[in-house]
């Protein structure tokens, strides 16, 4: 089952609240920080999110590789009409375009560490500058503190909900090597590469976002259909 966590450990232990208070949204973040951002990057450039007639809704998707937080951001799509940003994916089409980019990030794919932030936020921003919905699905970010505070500083608001797939390693490490996607990621070594950098440098931002009470933990194992069973009351909750 699905809970809010108010308060971390490293085995995600939270206090048990109500349904109704774990699904209250804090504010403190909303419409006054997207504004305040708005003015203060208008004077900088013409168009992109400040033109937005809409504040944003912006969830952050956490999980290790296989976790199954891709499969469930589909879902999420169809049954609420999000917009789904893998920010894995944005990484991978950028290594393809033969930018100034691609030879690093193919680099660090091959690597399973973390793309620099800069990078990463870059192309977060120029996706939902350009997308029309004012809902977003960030599917894979922040992976780490230094890309939420860079995430934090540039867009000058936090998400309005984070979302945590926690599942153990062999069930992750399995659904990888069967998933046979033709990923330049997806073999054995690099996966548990990926997962031990998860464990070093994700698990801060989850306890961050915990503190803050914005977190959703969702047991990762069982079907497609179990897992969203949990994931189905949160966003019928902001809707």
């Amino acid at each position: 089952m699905w809970r809010r966590l108010t308060a971390f450990s490293p085995r995600f232990l939270s206090s048990s609240s109500k349904l109704s208070h774990l699904l209250q949204v804090p504010a403190a973040n909303g419409l006054k920080s997207w504004q305040g951002f708005c003015t203060e990057i208008h004077n900088q450039a013409e168009g992109g999110i400040c033109s937005r007639k809409t504040t944003p809704f912006i969830a952050f998707v956490l999980g290790g590789p296989g976790s199954g937080k891709g499969t469930q951001c589909h879902r999420i799509v169809d049954n609420f009409g999000f917009t789904h940003i893998s920010a894995g994916e944005l990484l991978r089409k950028e290594m393809d375009s033969n930018s100034e980019y691609s030879a690093m990030i193919q680099k660090i794919m091959k690597e399973g560490a973390i793309a620099p932030s800069e990078v990463t936020v870059k192309l977060l921003r120029k996706a939902i500058e350009s997308g029309e919905n004012d809902r977003f699905l960030i599917d894979g970010f922040p992976r780490s503190e230094e890309n939420r505070i860079a995430y934090e500083k540039i867009f000058g608001a936090e998400p309005n909900c984070v979302l945590f797939f926690d599942c153990p390693e062999d069930v992750m490490i399995k659904r990888v090597l069967n998933r046979n996607e033709g990923r330049l990621d997806d073999n054995e070594e690099t996966v548990r590469a990926r997962l031990k950098t998860f464990r070093a440098v994700s698990f801060p931002v989850i306890e961050y976002y915990a503190k803050k009470g914005k977190l959703y933990k969702i047991d990762g194992t069982g079907t497609e259909d179990e897992i969203f069973e949990q994931v189905y009351p949160i966003f019928s909750a902001f809707r």
